[in-house]
């Protein structure tokens, strides 16, 4: 994807099977967004092949739509609506595309009660805080019952109670409608546990792909251990925790209190990858990250 004079998205390559949920991860204006709309059909790519679900999002048909889900980053809603007449009515849309496999719409209360807007149902959207609004997005974006969902940044506002439950909803998706699902967020704790993997994107390509235990495995080869001993802290950087630890505690002296383990997370892979990317070792940061994974 090309701004003018200026490449977003140079080379991007990667493959997303049936029924993965795939996080793609990335700093502001990394092109994260560029990539989701391009694959949703909402942006034109300068060069370059895209399929999804079997045709071109360029060129694809109200059948193609009615197959995918799409949350925005924001989204225009009509104010003076309540949920239950939007959902109503966008609902009637998807109904000509159902077929036995996947009934379409989901009928609303059961898709309030998934979004947990039953007590707002019959209130107007404009009384709505943003967190209640993203909630509506969520349920606008399923309410097709999508064999593929797009959602970029979803838990944007969300308190984390309603995160939790986004969650749920996620892997209710995931397991029993066997959606696949594209998201991009922010929150590394939140791709750690909905992901089955995990792409970042950095200087317009896809720099890492793979689960987020071996990310952050293979991105660092030492643990760090952190223990207090006599009244002092202390920490010690090891290949080997196991040895060291067991080595540790078979010393004379005092006991060893407060022990921690830590290893590298995938917030550890992440910031390591994008500060080298920031710092200008891309290419070679790259490289040698390919090279591990």
């Amino acid at each position: 994807m090309r701004y003018g004079d200026k490449d977003v998205l140079t080379g991007v390559e990667f493959s997303i099977e049936q029924g993965e949920v795939v996080c793609l991860l990335g700093p502001n204006g990394a092109g994260k967004t560029t990539t989701i709309e391009i694959l949703e059909g909402f942006r034109e790519r300068s060069a370059g092949e895209v399929t999804v679900l079997g045709e071109d999002p360029r060129r694809a048909s109200e059948a193609w739509r009615a197959r995918t889900g799409v949350v925005l980053q924001s989204w225009r809603d009509h104010p003076r609506w309540t949920p239950r007449t939007l959902l109503d009515q966008v609902g009637g849309y998807y109904a000509p595309y159902a077929t036995p496999d996947r009934p379409r719409p989901v009928p609303t209360d059961e898709l309030l009660d998934v979004v947990g807007l039953v007590d707002l149902a019959d209130q107007k959207i404009a009384t709505f805080s943003g967190g209640q609004r993203r909630r509506l997005d969520v349920a606008m974006g399923i309410i097709g019952r999508p064999e593929l969902l797009f959602l970029d940044e979803p838990t944007a506002g969300f308190d984390p109670q309603a995160r939790r439950e986004f969650h749920h909803v996620v892997h209710r998706l995931a397991d029993l409608e066997h959606t696949t699902i594209l998201l991009t967020t922010h929150d590394l704790d939140e791709a750690e546990k909905l992901a089955d993997r995990v792409m970042i994107l950095a200087g317009g390509r896809i720099v890492a792909d793979d689960t987020a235990e071996h990310l952050a495995l293979r991105a660092a080869l030492e643990v760090e251990v952190k223990w207090s001993r006599g009244g002092e802290r202390f920490v010690h950087s090891t290949g080997d925790a196991t040895d060291f630890v067991r080595r540790l505690l078979a010393e004379p002296g005092e006991p060893v209190v407060d022990l921690e383990v830590r290893r590298a997370s995938l917030e550890d892979a992440y910031l390591d990858l994008v500060q080298q990317h920031e710092a200008g070792e891309s290419d070679e940061a790259v490289r040698a990250f390919r090279e591990v994974v």
